[in-house]
Order: C-alpha cells, then sequence, then structure tokens
C-alpha cells in the first residue's frame, strides 16, 4: 500500500525432507538410485501483513532397518539414523526460511518501502539408504545347499530354484507361520570363500545377517567335507562382523533323502558331533526332519525375543552422527 502503510506479509518457509520408517515396506523401491527429492516451495507473502502458506513436507517411507546416511564433501558417509522403529521420522533436509515481507523494512523515514527480503534457501543433502532388515531366521549356505527349498518349506515363499550356482540373485524375504505369531524367514544368496570381501554375490548381501535373531547354517550333505564347510561358512560371517559369532544358531544337513547322502551319514552325524549348536538332518524336498527344525527355531526365537523385550531401550532415540568405518 503506497500511501496506506506497509502491509506485505512475510513469505512461507519451504517443507522439509522427512524419511518415516514404516512396516509396510519391503524394499527402497520407494527411493531409487540417483533420484532426487523436492519438498514444497513456502508461498508468497501476502496483504494485510499475512505470512505466506509454508511449503508442503515430502515424506519418503523407507522399510524398518534402513540406515540413513549423508555423503559430505570429502566423499565420506555420515551415519544420520538407524530407523528400525515403526513410525521414526528423520528430517534430513530442512526447508527453506520465507523472506521478510516489505512491512519488515518501514522506518520512520520509509513508510511505505517497496523492498521485500530474500529468504534462505533450504538444504541439500546427498543421502545414501541402505537396508538392514529386522528377520527372525537366517540362512546362509554355500550356492546350491537347497536354500532357496529350505524357505519355500518353511515359509510358503516361491524363490526361484535350480541347479546352478547362485540362484538367488538377492534377499528373498518368507513368513513363517506359528501358533501364537508369524516369523520373518531370509535366505541369503550363497556363500563363496572370500564373500566379506565381496568374492561371489559379495558381502552387499551379508548384512541381512546383522540383524537377525537365528542363523541356520545349512549344509550339503553331499558335500565331500561337511565340516570344512560349515567352519567356512562360519568364518564369512564371523569376518564380516565378529559380533554375529554370538547369535544363536541351529546346524541343518540337506539332502539326507538322496542315496549318497544316506550312505555317508554317520560318518557325517559322527563329525558334527562334538558342535555345541542343535543339529538336525533334514530333506527341505521331501520335508523330512523339517517339523522338528521348525519347532527348534521358533523356540529359539521367542526366547531372544523374550530377551530383547528384557533389554533396556531408550524412549527417546538420540542419533549421534559418525563416520562410516
Amino acid at each position: 500500500m503506497r500511501f496506506g502503510g506497509p502491509d506485505g506479509g512475510d513469505g512461507g518457509d519451504g517443507g522439509d525432507v522427512i524419511v518415516v520408517a514404516s512396516p509396510d515396506g519391503v524394499d527402497l523401491s520407494s527411493a531409487k538410485r540417483g533420484r532426487a527429492f523436492t519438498a514444497g516451495n513456502g508461498g508468497r507473502g501476502r496483504g494485510w501483513g499475512k505470512r505466506g502458506k509454508k511449503g508442503e513436507d515430502l515424506i519418503i517411507p523407507v522399510p524398518l532397518g534402513t540406515v540413513v546416511s549423508a555423503k559430505a564433501d570429502s566423499g565420506a558417509e555420515i551415519v544420520l539414523a538407524d530407523l528400525s522403529a515403526s513410525g521414526q521420522k528423520l528430517v534430513v533436509a530442512q526447508g527453506g526460511k520465507g523472506g521478510p515481507g516489505n512491512a519488515r523494512f518501514a522506518t520512520a523515514v520509509n513508510q511505505a518501502p517497496e523492498i521485500a527480503g530474500k529468504g534462505r534457501p533450504g538444504e541439500e543433502r546427498c543421502l545414501v539408504l541402505e537396508l538392514k532388515p529386522i528377520t527372525d531366521i537366517c540362512i546362509v549356505g554355500h550356492p546350491n545347499s537347497g536354500k532357496s527349498t529350505l524357505l519355500s518349506a518353511l515359509s510358503g515363499a516361491k524363490p526361484e530354484i535350480a541347479d546352478y550356482p547362485f540362484t538367488t540373485h538377492e534377499p528373498v524375504l518368507g513368513v513363517m507361520p506359528g501358533d501364537r505369531e508369524d516369523f520373518v524367514a531370509a535366505e541369503i544368496p550363497g556363500l563363496v570363500e572370500g564373500a566379506h570381501l565381496g568374492k561371489g554375490l559379495g558381502n552387499q548381501f551379508l548384512r541381512y545377517v546383522e540383524r537377525t535373531r537365528l542363523l541356520i547354517f545349512l549344509l550339503d550333505g553331499g558335500s565331500s567335507s561337511v565340516l570344512d564347510d560349515l567352519r567356512q561358512l562360519e568364518e564369512e560371517v564371523a569376518f564380516y562382523n565378529q559380533d554375529l559369532v554370538q547369535k544363536p544358531r541351529i546346524v541343518a544337513v540337506n539332502k539326507v533323502d538322496l542315496p549318497q547322502v544316506q550312505g555317508d551319514l554317520s560318518k557325517i552325524r559322527k563329525q558334527l558331533g562334538e558342535l555345541e549348536v542343535p543339529v538336525f538332518y533334514i530333506s527341505a524336498l521331501t520335508g523330512h526332519g523339517m517339523l522338528e527344525l521348525a519347532r527348534a527355531a521358533m523356540e529359539m526365537i521367542v526366547q531372544s525375543r523374550k530377551a530383547e523385550d528384557r533389554s533396556p531401550h531408550p524412549q527417546i532415540p538420540v542419533f549421534r552422527p559418525k563416520p562410516r568405518e
């Protein structure tokens, strides 16, 4: 208002970009690699001193167990948050600040300024989202040990099954129904020697083991050295993360329905007889021994969940950014 005094309101703040942990998410397809996310712009200030409308926030849903990191100018990744609880939110980029309207610039000398201030731009960040899902069971084994068949037998999942190495190219999840609650099982692509260094399908999938409650080491009963196979699997998991050594575990020897395995079964039992973990001799294909294996797995998971419930949990999550090792 040129002669009635300034009445231009401030500009509205821009919207925030917010990452939210959703129990419905199973992968990071909602945040595809290289995609740019932009929240809404703030509205212009209006007459009569009315402030502009705040820009609309942009919500990015991600699965539980998503680790959110930001890339620094140096290239290092700084961990911002570990979204492991349903509904947990993290503002990854704050919206800009609306600029002051001309009413802010009025003085006794210039009572009708025709200027307005510039706002502050919103944050821009390069984010890295890494999914480390929380599962009850992770099946690990060498290629062609029968992991896909076991997962299908336990949960009804339908992974690709074939007689060539690396049938599984990405972790496959399935739900194993229990009497009172369900259990989430995952099959990890076959581990080869040096997997923790990226060989074979590499350590890109070993991260799925970090948050499981129970490991099932699946061995091919037709192998020439079942015990050596087990030791190698244990070493690869331990080399990737030493803390995984403390995870509850079960050893399952598969393919006992095959004649050649039945002939070597007494020798295999002797080799594994001194293990301090439960050992089951199964055929994931025919179902032999599967009921006993499933019951034992469920009991161990229930005990693990009870131990988690007894552990103290902070009511308010505190995120302390730190460089990734």
